[in-house]
């Protein structure tokens, strides 16, 4: 049989002759998806040139620094995110990416503000894990004038001009919580929510979720008063000691925010009755919520998808500083992972 020809290559491709000839000798440029149809299409059919085909769009390929900005560094959660995040940018087959990590231990909006400018000065895109606030909306709308895309993950915001969103549908995530407290008790009783903060949408959103599911299901549940832990586990095992002394009847906590370690710790050291009866719901597996879910102290967590939502996002914002972009807001709705004792 004789060697597959640029002609069979460009229909095998669904393309003209003309782009594959641009892609095999590189004279000008061409779309990254439209050359690795290419490309594909050269494997497929056996054709010669496949291997000077790679190495040009080896070449060729665009350099991105993508910058992640992510809270508080001291906290193994976000140390997590940033290793994943790096893994992401490296693995993109698109481009020659660099990841820029950086955290703001400090979470005055302020200081998310100056910190998302400060990156905009070394970041072609950008990821951010924060609170919705105007100082930090006035941050992303300036930044997207400026022709730089800010992208939200696991939290959004109201900013109009933020280019997209990554996470989970955070109201089916707080109704699924609530799922789980209402069949797993045996009876009914008090049942509280813990957020790290009312501006972050995505613990409202949970929190709104949670509470529509008890007051649809009929059931003798009694929510108690949302109380927020500053995002700090000291604040959260205060309020659950408290809670433990003070409500009896007390089933069900449903830690939507920052603080569940220290959840736990108040649940470990009284270790009554009470304390084993509590079902607790919490956010993301790591290293502790396995624990709390191997030793019976947390029931259910439910995760993000991490290296799905890592992969997500670095392709969302790599292909945002494409200039045929349009200018609406992007939403990308990831399935969360639910997680018991019984398959960690």
């Amino acid at each position: 049989m004789s060697r597959p020809t640029i002609a069979d290559l460009a229909k095998a491709a669904n393309v003209g002759v003309s782009t594959v000839d641009r892609v095999l000798n590189g004279r000008d440029p061409v779309r990254a998806q439209t050359a690795e149809r290419v490309l594909q299409a050269a494997e497929r059919i056996g054709f010669h040139g496949v291997t000077a085909i790679k190495r040009r769009l080896e070449k060729e390929k665009p350099v991105i620094k993508f910058g992640f900005l992510l809270k508080q560094s001291h906290r193994k959660l976000y140390q997590m995110w940033g290793e994943v995040l790096t893994k992401a940018v490296e693995a993109y087959p698109d481009a020659h990416g660099r990841a820029i990590v950086r955290f703001v231990d400090e979470l005055a909006p302020e200081n998310t503000a100056d910190a998302l400018l400060a990156m905009s000065r070394d970041a072609d895109a950008i990821g951010v894990i924060t609170s919705d606030h105007p100082q930090i909306n006035h941050a992303v709308d300036g930044l997207e004038a400026e022709g730089i895309p800010v992208f939200t993950m696991i939290s959004d915001l109201t900013a109009p001009g933020r280019a997209g969103y990554v996470g989970n549908d955070c109201v089916k995530k707080g109704r699924t919580a609530a799922w789980f407290i209402d069949n797993v008790n045996p009876k009914p009783g008090k049942v509280a929510v813990f957020v790290g903060s009312h501006r972050y949408l995505s613990q409202e959103l949970c929190e709104m979720g949670f509470r529509s599911y008890f007051r649809e299901s009929g059931r003798e549940f009694q929510m108690m008063e949302t109380l927020g832990t500053q995002e700090e586990p000291d604040i959260a095992y205060e309020l659950t000691r408290n809670l433990l002394n003070s409500e009896s009847d007390w089933v069900g906590l449903y830690v939507a925010g920052g603080g569940v370690t220290g959840v736990m710790r108040a649940l470990r050291e009284d270790g009554g009755p009470a304390a084993r009866r509590l079902l607790v719901v919490a956010h993301e597996l790591t290293n502790e919520t396995r624990a709390g879910l191997a030793e019976g102290v947390i029931k259910v967590v439910l995760s993000h998808p991490a290296r799905l939502l890592a992969d997500t996002l670095v392709r969302a914002m790599a292909e945002a500083l494409d200039t045929h972009r349009t200018p609406t807001v992007s939403q990308q709705f990831l399935p969360f992972e639910i997680y018991t004792a019984a398959n960690i």
